[in-house]
Parts: structure tokens; sequence; C-alpha cells
């Protein structure tokens, strides 16, 4: 298994068992198991200047949709799983995520500013069209009315466009759909079990209609791999209606960039040396670099080639225009069951 695997034998038995029966799990496929997430605090702070957010919410840990490049994949480590078949088999649900996050709104102590769902897996992958965490949690920011910015690879945030909207009416909303390639054939290699291309396509098309600014990100761009695909991308999205566009180049920390090498040496055996190579061209020939900034654009000829067509075909689509800025100026705590109401 190029993903490396992680057995029932490593699963730490710290963590309570949630019991769930999938329909739609392959009877041949390795069983997803999920686990109950203690945790008492639900907003992660991060103080990096590559990233627009200070505070991020992640209603799961560990991601179904299994796409081999991940960068969050080492995370799961901490827990005592592995980064590769653990990280998409054993998900960790923060089941008191909604509540925790209204108490966080609701204390003094909170500044109104933008919430990133998700900054390390994604809030909509498949268990969440069971559980409702995600739709439950953007609940809670449309009673408070703070701003929320949303990332995914999967069509079932077009469930959720009623709540967007009415953030949005609130200048408090953005999505972003990430789209790494039209061919669906690769989709499937590289994000198994993540929404194929063209519905999330619709799924732009769905949030747009609702009201909902919405921005494609390509994520992450491959080098000779799916860099080629970068204005056919970006054409097919302003078509279906995103206002703006954005990029990221793969980021392969360890032991990402074994597995990934791996899989490339699985599915594209005669392309590997070409994309290993492409992709060392654009990290000053290694494989991966942590620096800031140069993390996510990458650096050298090759990298500045990649910046240029997509900002070539940012212009000629449309898509280099900003989204709506996002505004915490409406924000306020809701009156709770109880409360006094203020005298006129």
């Amino acid at each position: 298994m190029a993903h490396g695997r992680g057995t029932s034998e490593n699963t730490p038995n710290r963590f309570d068992r949630l019991h769930f029966e999938l329909d739609s799990e392959p009877a041949e496929a390795e069983p997803t198991v999920f686990y109950r997430d203690s945790s008492r605090s639900v907003l992660s702070e991060n103080w990096s200047p590559d990233l627009p957010f200070r505070y991020s919410l992640n209603p799961y840990r560990g991601c179904e949709h299994g796409c081999v490049y991940c960068y969050a994949r080492p995370s799961h480590e901490f827990l005592g799983f592995s980064a590769g078949l653990d990280f998409e088999r054993r998900i960790m649900v923060k089941e008191d995520a909604p509540a925790l996050l209204r108490a966080e709104f609701a204390a003094r102590t909170w500044e109104p500013q933008l919430v990133s769902l998700s900054g390390n897996t994604d809030c909509y992958q498949p268990i969440e069209r069971r559980l409702g965490l995600t739709r439950r949690c953007l609940e809670v920011f449309l009673d408070f009315r703070n701003p929320v910015g949303v990332i995914t690879k999967s069509s079932l945030v077009a469930r959720d466009a009623d709540l967007l909207a009415a953030l949005a009416a609130f200048g408090a909303a953005h999505v972003f759909c990430s789209i790494t390639t039209l061919d669906g054939d690769l989709a499937r290699r590289l994000e198994p079990r993540a929404a194929q291309p063209e519905k999330r396509l619709e799924t732009i098309a769905a949030l747009r209609a609702a009201g909902v600014p919405t921005g494609l990100m390509i994520g992450p761009v491959i080098p000779g791999l799916n860099d080629e695909e970068i204005p056919r991308i970006m054409e097919a999205a302003a078509r279906a209606g995103a206002q703006h566009a954005s990029w990221v180049l793969l980021r392969l920390p360890k032991p990402v960039d074994k597995l990934f090498s791996d899989w490339i040496e699985e599915h594209f055996p005669n392309r590997t040396r070409r994309i290993l190579g492409r992709i060392r061209e654009t990290r000053g020939g290694a494989i991966s670099t942590s620096v800031f900034g140069a993390r996510q654009r990458g650096e050298g000829e090759y990298a500045g080639q990649i910046a240029a067509l997509f900002r070539a075909a940012a212009r000629k689509h449309g898509l280099d225009r900003e989204l709506p800025p996002l505004s915490s100026a409406a924000f306020r705590v809701p009156p709770r069951a109880g409360d006094q109401l203020r005298l006129l």
C-alpha cells in the first residue's frame, strides 16, 4: 500500500471509539474507525506569516478524503497514529465543537475576527454528512455573526449555503473550493474520497447562486503533474462563478515526502524522475522546505514560471479581483434563555 499502513494493533487505547454504520463503506476496504476527541478547547491559534488568519477550527482530526499529498498527515503521529492509512481511517471527532465554540465567542476576552474552517483537515469530509458538526458550528457563527472562511474539497458545503448566505449578508463569510485537477482519473488517485472535479465546479455555482462569496484554490500545484492545468482549471472555475483564485505549492514534510514519492512511483513510474525533479527545482534542490514564504510558493526559475502562469490566467479570467472584505462589525453576543431583557 503506497500510503503506508497503521494497523489496529497500533491504535492508542486511550480514545473512546464511536460506532457508526457506514452504508457507503466498500466491504473490501479497510474500515474507518471514529474516536471521540475530548479536547476542551476548539480554536487553534497560529502565528504563521503564511496564513491570513489567526484562529482555525477543525471539527475532525484525520481526513477520510485520503489525499496522498496532505501536509496535515504528520499531525496524526502526535496522537499515536500513523501518517499513512491511519490518517484517513482513524478519525477523531470533536462532538463538543459547537458548544465549545459558543463558549469561546461568548467569553469577554474574545475579539471578533476571522476563524478558518478548517486550517488542517477538511471540515466537510464524508462523516460530516452524518454528524453535521460543521453545520452546527456554522449556526454558532451565525448566532454571533462572527466572520468565517471555509476551504474544502467537498461538494457537501453546498448543503450549508443557507447559513453561509445569511452570514454573507453581514459580510461575514467566504468559501474557497479547492480544485487540484480537472482530470477525473487523476483526482480519484490523488484524492480518492474527495468530490470529483465536476462536482466541485457545481458547488461553486450553487454557492454563488445563493449569494456566497466564493473563490477557487488550486491546491496543491504539483510541479510536473498538474501545473499545466492551471489555465484550464481557472477557466472552468470562472465559468462556474468563482470570483477570485489563489494557489499553493505542494508541501512535503516528513513523512509525507516518502509517502508521496512512493505514490508517484506506483502511479506514474515513467514520470517519477521528472516530477520529483521539478519539485526539487522549486525547493532549492530539496524535496521540501519549512521556510515561511518559500514553503507556500517555492523559489527559483520554475516556481517563478508557475507564478507567472497563474497571474496571466487570473487576469484573463477575471480571477485576480479580491473577494469582498470580511467584517466583524455585525458581531453580537446573542441573548441566552433566561437572560433579563434590557428595559426600553
